[in-house]
């Protein structure tokens, strides 16, 4: 097999793409909500539970978000995937994306940014630290609370999130996660 070298870049792929939902006051001290699509998102700590976004700083998100710190982080199915793509594409500067895409602004319980109703997963979250990088900045935080649709719990209470639709997003192309591979520490359980 043979290697061709590519200019460095980011080339991790699939990722997960969410919707994030913020609220605050932009640079005219007018305060507003908006949603950004995001590829850059990751856990990055389980306790306390912490995850991380990375956003350019010319986002329209980006002054909403450094104004109050908080932000919801709403995970994406296939029914989503025209507004989780118009989001990324267009600013909140010019419209209200919750009113062109039909989405449904919710009150989370912990943060003043609204949750995506139609999300079967929103995480809510509190900044606690920001790295400037160049290009983004990295967005820190606490999860303060998590809000799960009731249909993905099963009469035992158990949730069943892959049977959702998530989307992954890689190389500028959206995906529905597909095929179960294995589990967990399967590659070192015994086999009868």
């Amino acid at each position: 097999m043979s290697k061709i070298q590519f200019k460095p870049g980011n080339m991790l792929y699939p990722v997960p793409v969410v919707m994030v939902t913020t609220q605050g006051k932009d640079a005219s001290g007018k305060e507003n909500r908006d949603i950004i699509t995001i590829a850059w998102a990751g856990t990055i700590n389980s306790d306390p539970p912490m995850v991380s976004i990375s956003v350019r700083k010319e986002r329209y998100s980006h002054e909403l978000l450094s104004s109050n710190g908080e932000f919801v982080i709403n995970l994406v199915t296939e029914d989503l995937v025209r507004a989780t793509d118009y989001c990324g594409v267009k600013s909140g500067r010019d419209e209200d994306k919750f009113e062109t895409t039909g989405l449904t602004p919710g009150k989370a319980m912990t943060v003043s940014a609204p949750i995506i109703e139609e999300s079967p997963v929103n995480i809510e979250c509190k900044v606690t630290q920001v790295i400037e990088l160049g290009s983004h900045d990295l967005f820190l935080a606490e999860v303060t609370a998590v809000l799960v649709t009731g249909e993905c719990l099963d009469e035992n209470g158990r949730f069943h999130l892959n049977e959702t639709g998530l989307m992954a997003y890689s190389h500028g192309e959206y995906f529905e996660l597909g095929e179960k591979l294995g589990s967990f520490g399967y590659s070192v359980r015994k086999h009868k």
